[in-house]
């Protein structure tokens, strides 16, 4: 081959290769439309089925996010004993998150709502690293809350998983609110106002798996945080949603019926 052609098909050759590295980056990193996550490489087996087929991963947390709600319908992440640490950092702005196509609502829909702008992946969970930190401040991780329901029972249940985290040596969190079509909204952009939020958490390090959920009106409760248990299909039934689908079928349908506090010191 002459050397006037080499030159040019070596140059064609890399570009290939810039392309299809680049296609592969953002197939395994960024938006996935798909209802169920084939992401071998970055083991997200714990991710949930999407209803809304827009689930965004962000480098510390996944997300399916609703359109229609204008907040994300679950957020997934794997809390690691290592994670909890107690770093002091200073409270950053709320931002859009553009990996959301459509752009995820203004923080500004909460002004002077009623409500907080409540994380669903803790922001006290993401301590190890400013960057992880940051980036739970994304308006695709906050729902509306109630501020007593967000300081009290809600704020008991996230140190309660930190707890367990610490404790099993690291678990699974899935969390969201029930997004049904009658809901209030607030804001321009019309954010829904959930009236539950569902938090369900997997064990899965120990010889014996174990999965607790939790099922908990938006609003001021005096009731103790055990008596929110309930089974993981119910809350499957009530938003749409197939949670852990890729354990094995035996162990899912063992996991997700039941309601018992067995194992989980409270």
């Amino acid at each position: 081959m002459k050397r006037k052609y080499i030159y040019p098909l070596m140059v064609l050759i890399v570009t290939v290769g810039f392309y299809y590295v680049e296609k592969h980056i953002d197939e395994t990193k960024g938006e996935y439309t798909s209802g169920k996550i084939e992401n071998k490489e970055l083991g997200f087996f714990y991710l949930p089925t999407s209803t809304t087929k827009t689930v965004i991963s962000h480098n510390n947390y996944s997300l399916s996010y609703s359109e229609k709600h204008e907040q994300p319908e679950w957020v997934a992440y794997e809390l690691k004993k290592e994670h909890l640490v107690k770093n002091e950092f200073k409270r950053p702005f709320f931002e859009v998150d553009n990996k959301v196509r459509s752009s995820s609502a203004d923080w500004r829909n909460y002004k002077n709502s009623g409500y907080d702008r409540g994380h669903l992946c803790p922001a006290a969970d993401r301590r190890f690293t400013y960057d992880a930190f940051v980036e739970t401040f994304l308006t695709s991780n906050i729902s509306p809350q109630n501020h007593d329901f967000n300081a009290g029972i809600w704020n008991q249940l996230e140190q309660k998983t930190r707890y367990w985290a610490k404790k099993y040596n690291g678990v699974y969190v899935i969390t969201g609110g029930i997004l049904t079509d009658d809901l209030k909204t607030i804001g321009y952009e019309a954010v829904s106002v959930p009236e539950y939020f569902y938090k369900v958490i997997l064990d899965y390090s120990s010889k014996k798996p174990k999965m607790i959920a939790f099922l908990i009106p938006n609003r001021n409760t005096d009731k103790k945080l055990s008596s929110f248990v309930v089974t993981t299909d119910s809350i499957e039934k009530l938003s749409g949603i197939d949670f852990f689908p890729k354990l094995s079928d035996d162990l899912e349908n063992k996991l997700e019926a039941s309601s018992s506090k067995n194992g989980w010191k409270f």
